[in-house]
């Protein structure tokens, strides 16, 4: 396996994915579930991603066999893309929370709605259905990723946002762990603000998974607002912490 050097000279601690790795995903990757235009969406993209990236990832058995959240932060359009290859390669299915307005678009509406992912609307009713339908899919033992900050960590260097609580409320009424991921190198495929990817130099694109954020002092809390924006701050933190290691750095004190 290889490893590369990050900002500062010191030697990343994620090994990047061999091409017979790469190669055997292709065939490993679950099928059960997937539905015929998510499937189809997988099987033309990872190729390309395969081929065109410097892709690696450590996590070990960080990702349950039972229903569970992943929370990741987000950098690019390109993201779930890498997401799906991650999760997948750990042997289980992501099923997402979107934004409902792709619903209707002719070719991701398909991919969406095959793929069993929860659209998202921006009022409070349609939202806390959305986030009803994502315990539900969690305690049929799904699992369910999250981009918690909602939106792209634009004007921080790269850094997290504060998360928005919805992740706590299906995390602390579900009672299933929540797995921090943290990604880095996703922006340099894509910018936030571009259409046009990036391949020349093959980006280099990390992610590593920590352990469960430890939630339990909620446990027997009322889900109030201060609460719910505690255990949000608390997976926050974590996925931050876990950014800091990718990139070798200390991340901003939060002010």
């Amino acid at each position: 396996m290889t490893h590369g050097v990050s900002k500062g000279g010191q030697v990343s601690t994620v090994p990047l994915l061999t091409v017979w790795r790469r190669l055997a995903l292709t065939v490993q990757f679950p099928r059960r579930g997937r539905g015929l235009w998510f499937s189809i969406a997988i099987d033309a993209i990872w190729p390309f991603l395969a081929t065109l990236t410097r892709l690696g990832w450590r996590s070990g058995p960080k990702l349950p066999s039972g229903g569970c959240l992943l929370a990741i932060n987000h950098l690019s359009d390109v993201d779930p893309i890498v997401d799906t290859a991650f999760v997948m390669a750990h042997g289980r299915l992501p099923r997402y929370l979107a934004k409902a307005e792709l619903w209707a678009m002719p070719v991701i509406g398909k991919v969406l709605a095959g793929g069993g992912h929860i659209p998202v609307q921006r009022e409070a009713r349609s939202a806390a259905e959305a986030f009803r339908h994502a315990i539900e899919a969690v305690e049929r033992g799904e699992c369910v990723v999250f981009y918690p900050e909602g939106t792209y960590s634009r004007g921080t260097n790269g850094w997290p946002l504060p998360g928005k609580n919805g992740i706590a409320k299906v995390a602390l009424r579900s009672g299933v762990p929540v797995i921090p991921v943290a990604q880095w190198g996703t922006q340099r495929l894509m910018a936030p603000d571009s259409r046009k990817p990036q391949l020349w130099p093959r980006p280099r694109i990390e992610l590593l998974a920590g352990e469960p954020v430890d939630l339990s002092r909620y446990a027997d809390q009322p889900l109030t607002r201060k609460n719910l924006d505690a255990a949000t701050g608390d997976i926050m933190a974590a996925i931050t912490g876990l950014l800091a290691q990718l990139r070798n750095e200390t991340p901003p004190q939060a002010g």
